[in-house]
């Protein structure tokens, strides 16, 4: 069965795209177990954020801060299997999950110079520079809609991880905004 994106077909404007299928797995962890952290960062090749509403990593691969014991890690397509094996062998027996929650999200993504005013019409997270800048995230709303908001450049350009469900809807909010 062939995959689907929820945005298939749709009608984007220039400074917003969907990102789709990207590897997704959420890790749960004992910031407190050294040893766990340790080999989870070499897993990755990256130590996990523990600052919240943060993010490490790299283009291929990233961290964003969910909470004080759970990051999302973001991979790119096809990469889950090999991702969640990763982290679960790392994360071995010390306490906390791994699971792969791939579906769960499609991306998309916003830049371009009115990409901040964009969001900040729909969003009550102050995103000036200075509170909000490359390498932050936040769980929030955007247009009422629950996203996972991340800031990846100074540009700026923006990841938004929204549930399937209410992709349209979120992305039709956007292009309307920009236009």
């Amino acid at each position: 069965m062939k995959r689907r994106s929820p945005l298939e077909g749709f009608d984007f404007p220039a400074g917003l795209r969907e990102v789709p299928f990207l590897a997704q797995v959420d890790l749960r962890a004992d910031p407190s177990a050294a040893a766990a952290m340790e080999r989870l960062a070499s897993a990755l090749g990256f130590a996990l954020p523990l600052e919240p509403n943060t993010a490490a990593g790299g283009a291929d691969q990233l961290a964003l801060w969910l909470g004080p014991d759970e990051w999302l890690v973001l991979g790119p397509a096809g990469a889950e299997a090999a991702l969640e094996a990763r982290c679960r062998a790392a994360l071995g027996s010390d306490v906390g999950s791994v699971v792969d929650v791939s579906a769960n999200r499609t991306t998309l993504e916003l830049w371009g110079p009115s990409a901040r005013a964009v969001l900040e019409s729909g969003c009550a997270l102050d995103l000036h520079p200075r509170a909000f800048g490359p390498g932050r995230c936040a769980q929030t709303l955007v247009a009422r809609t629950n996203v996972i908001l991340h800031q990846t450049t100074s540009e700026p350009r923006y990841r938004l991880y929204v549930r399937p469900s209410f992709a349209a809807s979120l992305a039709s909010w956007l292009r309307d905004a920009v236009g």
